[in-house]
């Protein structure tokens, strides 16, 4: 079984290949690839994460969005970032929870994360899926943001795995489904 620095550099050459960039072989499905990765490894993932973003030596251009910085700049434009501690000490975290998830659902999310023009070569990489667990689950958002971006590929980075047909966060949650996806590695 291949170690975390050889999936992330095996991962690193695929990204580059007009295979990749453009969908082929996936039988035309929307280009959403996974990165699975156990969540032990995050630090790792985070260093390539950082280094592959700034590499300006790729043929491709890669536009992160980081899932839980999009959560926090959500709750800092409602201006709710202040009363959130509150909230949960007076009320509880399923109370908390529900209010969040009604404040904003994955119309917000999209448009944090919509860009325009995506250019060919443009590969949008999510990330933070795992930080923004519970507030946003990344099947959802998935399925809503396929529409926005059927001409690039979308390639989550994911503290879990996917077995084709489900999610399992940190492979320890319950299992979402979701098979629109594939393994990228």
């Amino acid at each position: 079984m291949a170690t975390i620095g050889e999936s992330l550099d095996k991962l690193r050459r695929h990204m580059q290949e007009s295979d990749f960039l453009e969908g082929k072989g996936l039988s035309n499905e929307v280009n959403i690839r996974m990165f699975c990765y156990n969540a032990k490894d995050e630090m790792t993932v985070r260093r390539f994460i950082e280094q592959i973003t700034a590499d300006s030596s790729l043929t491709c251009r890669i536009v992160e969005r980081n899932l839980y910085e999009v959560f926090l700049s959500l709750c800092e434009e409602q201006d709710i970032m202040d009363g959130i501690l509150e909230m949960e000490e007076a009320d509880g975290s399923d109370y908390l929870l529900e209010q969040l998830q009604m404040s904003f659902g994955v119309d917000e999310y999209i448009g944090k994360i919509q860009y325009d023009p995506h250019q060919k070569g443009d590969i949008l990489m999510l990330t933070g899926v795992g930080d923004v667990f519970p507030f946003m689950r990344v099947h959802s958002l998935l399925e809503a943001l396929q529409p926005h971006f059927d001409d690039i590929p979308i390639l989550v980075m994911y503290p879990g795995t996917f077995d084709g047909n489900s999610l399992r966060l940190f492979n320890t949650l319950a299992p979402n489904s979701y098979y629109r996806a594939f393994n990228e590695i």
